[in-house]
């Protein structure tokens, strides 16, 4: 599949080293000729130095034997033209970055009227990434598999935790069944663990099962399964607007302190039932003012990174708030893993993955059968939720009867829409879903993880 894709900002640069990784042939498009050279030598990928909108630019690029177009540039404007240039010009699919909120309200309209395949708002999806971690407090990350029918959920273990110094094969007498835990990361060792492994104090264990399922689960680990009664969202960007219009909907306290006074002018009117804070929150004295140690969710989501992970770092010492920390550079992943502040939500990463999902559902074929992939732990695992076709050699077998390579665990089958954590005796229909998680990489077909 060939894809042209118009701006190498954090979206377009993250979209291009894992497109490139897995086999696609990118074009990518930018007027910054230094950074078109970076990209483009670093993910060994063509460039074309120019303006993306320019009909002469992407035919430079190849645009009309181009099976997509991806615009993530800054303006959302030059995002439309670009798609609306390129579908004119033989693009097949097109795909466009649009942030501003005026837009939100006609993003249908706009998708329909420009024949855009889908349109991609990072604001808006960091937004919901984040109200899906105050829906389960607990919870690091949540991925969905399975059209929302299966969670994916990444859980740091703490001391006095019931599941501290607990064999997984026996978690399900003592926890309960219907929940797997496929994956363990400890300090810097990545595991696919087997049933005589012991859970220690501060591992992070990924956990899958039906969103029934996991509530019931950590309900008997005694964690909170509902969402926060009201929160503290430092930083009134896009993000802080598209995240409190969803929580004030859903009969949530919002408090919201912003430094620039005509930012907050515009919430107090874009959010009246949203009480907004006109101050500094670096200054500790207005945070305690304002209930930061009672408040049960704190969210950093300025535009400075260093300023984000720091306020959370203090809000982390006089509270016991769900903490989310929103940060653009992911360079910093493993100093902010070490310092342990919750959830931390990068939101180029989540636009790329969403972005991503898509264009593998487009190429999918009877050679690739995925339909979501999400990469853990630093990519070192991957969790593929794969639909079997007919003929598959893996169908209508027992799982105990496959031979299957080694670091590979079948986590889930959805058969019917019923949700079924596996064991030796369960069999794969065609049809069904089956999310495996593996350290193995390349596997595009079910079949793939056969010997």
């Amino acid at each position: 599949m060939k894809i042209v894709i118009v701006g190498c900002g954090n979206v377009g640069r993250t979209l291009t080293e894992q497109l490139s990784r897995e086999g696609y042939d990118i074009t990518i498009i930018d007027e910054q000729e230094q950074l078109v050279k970076t990209v483009s030598n670093s993910c060994d990928v063509m460039g074309v130095v120019g303006n993306g909108a320019s009909l002469e630019i992407q035919q430079e690029a190849g645009v009309d034997k181009a099976d997509m177009l991806i615009a993530v540039t800054r303006s959302d404007e030059r995002n439309l033209l670009c798609c609306l240039i390129a579908k004119k010009a033989g693009a097949k699919h097109t795909i466009a970055r649009v942030s501003n909120p005026v837009y939100s309200r006609e993003v249908e309209f706009i998708r329909e009227e420009l024949g855009l395949s889908m349109v991609i708002n990072p604001q808006r999806a960091a937004a919901r990434e984040i109200e899906r971690l105050l829906k389960f407090p607990s919870a690091l990350k949540i991925d969905e598999f399975s059209k929302s029918r299966v969670d994916l959920i990444n859980y740091s273990v703490n001391e006095g935790s019931p599941l501290c110094n607990m064999k997984l094969k026996d978690m399900p007498s003592q926890i309960g069944r219907g929940v797997l835990i496929p994956v363990v990361e400890r300090d810097d060792d990545v595991i696919i663990p087997g049933g005589d492994f012991e859970i220690k104090p501060k591992d992070v264990i990924s956990i899958i099962g039906s969103s029934a399922k996991t509530v019931e689960f950590f309900r008997k680990l005694k964690e909170p399964t509902s969402i926060v009664k009201d929160v503290m969202i430092v930083g009134g960007s896009k993000t802080c607007y598209y995240l409190a219009q969803n929580l004030i909907e859903m009969g949530v306290s919002v408090k919201i302190i912003e430094r620039d006074k005509d930012t907050c002018d515009k919430l107090s009117e874009m959010l009246p039932q949203a009480l907004i804070i006109h101050g500094d929150a670096t200054d500790r004295e207005l945070l305690m003012e304002e209930g930061i140690s009672q408040v049960q969710a704190f969210i950093s989501l300025t535009n400075i990174d260093e300023e984000n992970v720091m306020l959370t770092l203090f809000a982390k010492s006089v509270s016991k708030a769900k903490l989310i920390t929103k940060v653009h550079r992911v360079t910093y992943d493993k100093i902010i893993d070490n310092l342990e502040i919750g959830s931390v939500v990068y939101p180029k990463n989540i636009s790329a993955e969403i972005i991503i999902k898509y264009v593998r559902a487009m190429d999918n074929s009877d050679e690739n059968n995925i339909e979501s992939l999400y990469r853990l732990n630093e990519n070192r695992v991957e969790a593929i939720e794969f639909t079997v076709p007919k003929g598959s050699p893996v169908a209508g077998k027992q799982l105990l009867e496959l031979s299957i390579k080694p670091n590979i665990i079948i986590a889930c089958i959805t058969h019917n829409g019923n949700v079924v954590i596996p064991n030796g005796q369960s069999v794969i229909q065609e049809g069904d879903s089956v999310i495996l998680v593996t350290t193995n990489k390349g596997l595009s077909d079910i079949k793939d993880i056969l010997r």
